[in-house]
């Protein structure tokens, strides 16, 4: 019996490189597994129907939920995560020492408003600081390089927030340095942090201290984007979804095991020094299964993404994982 086809879209992480090197498949499909050098590109594409399934990026999915009729449904599949305390720099003469210094400021945001690190950060800064986006200034741009406006994807902003992209040619970096913004949020690192620039810094200096202490405090390793599969191709295929979240699962688990393996010959592969350190503090903090995938153990950073997708004026109704996830595995 011929198997049906399956176009499936990721970026090659490493938790997914048994997928690529084909030592785990989708069981039961005939799968072309695809990449793009951009995450975002995966996601365009997406949603002009060229896979099947696909990496998407949180607020990406959630966005075409209030669209006529959202084409998706999610898979508890994560392969981005990052904490992002680290993702907010500041110029360093701008008075910005601590989250509550952002109130009246103008903050530069990587790529679209509510990104899905904005939207961590923002919701973050809302709860623990009563740092909200309205009570700051919002310019939306490339970091390092100029970009234009996602407009392949829509783009809600409540009326009681004040938004407007970098002009041709901008950048936030530059922006930054210049005085026209006071913050950035972005996924990319300013160019000039890692020239040594003394001019911009981080909000928290000491971020890996203050993550690991959201971690503790929270049990929140924030994820960024999850697998959506088309609706129409779910329909067609109702196997499709577990058998693609135990593929994913498969890979990932492959790539932890390996690590764990390596510490007795102190990750003699790894090219970081210390990272055996590293990776016994990690494992101490977070637990074996450290890159968890499934609802039950998502649950608590699934439901806080969708309050704060929600609260920012970026969702029309508070989403649950329920709601979200394709039904066939909300049971794992």
């Amino acid at each position: 019996m011929t198997e049906p086809k399956l176009t499936l879209a990721t970026t090659h992480y490493e938790h997914a490189d048994a997928l690529f090197d084909g030592s785990v498949t989708v069981a039961g499909f005939d799968t072309d597994l695809q990449t793009e050098q951009l995450a975002s590109d995966i996601f365009q594409n997406m949603i002009d129907g060229k896979y099947d399934a696909a990496e998407f990026g949180l607020s990406y999915f959630l966005r075409m939920w209030d669209t006529d009729e959202s084409p998706f449904l999610a898979l508890p599949i994560f392969p981005a995560r990052n904490f992002r305390h680290s993702s907010v720099f500041v110029r360093a003469d701008s008075g910005i020492e601590k989250p509550r210094d952002l109130i009246g400021k103008t903050i530069g945001e990587f790529a679209l408003w509510g990104t899905d690190p904005g939207v961590w950060m923002k919701g973050v800064l809302a709860d623990e600081f009563g740092v909200t986006p309205d009570q700051s200034r919002w310019v939306i741009g490339g970091t390092n390089f100029p970009i234009p406006a996602f407009d392949w994807v829509p783009q809600p902003v409540p009326e009681n927030v004040e938004v407007r992209h970098a002009g041709d040619g901008e950048t936030l970096g530059a922006m930054l340095l210049s005085g026209e913004i006071d913050a950035l949020l972005s996924v990319d690192v300013p160019k000039e942090i890692f020239a040594g620039d003394p001019r911009v810094r981080r909000l928290w200096v000491d971020y890996e201290q203050v993550e690991r202490d959201y971690y503790r405090r929270t049990g929140i390793f924030p994820m960024m984007h999850v697998v959506a599969i088309r609706k129409d191709y779910l329909a067609d295929h109702p196997d499709a979804p577990k058998a693609i979240y135990d593929a994913f699962l498969q890979a990932k688990d492959a790539k932890a095991a390996s690590y764990r393996s390596q510490a007795s010959k102190q990750h003699m592969r790894v090219m970081t020094p210390w990272f055996s350190e590293l990776f016994a503090e990690n494992r101490q903090l977070m637990g074996e299964d450290w890159w968890p995938y499934g609802v039950a153990k998502n649950r608590t950073a699934v439901d806080t993404f969708l309050r704060y997708h929600y609260e920012q004026g970026l969702s029309k109704r508070l989403l649950t994982s329920e709601d979200i996830f394709a039904p066939s595995v909300l049971e794992t």
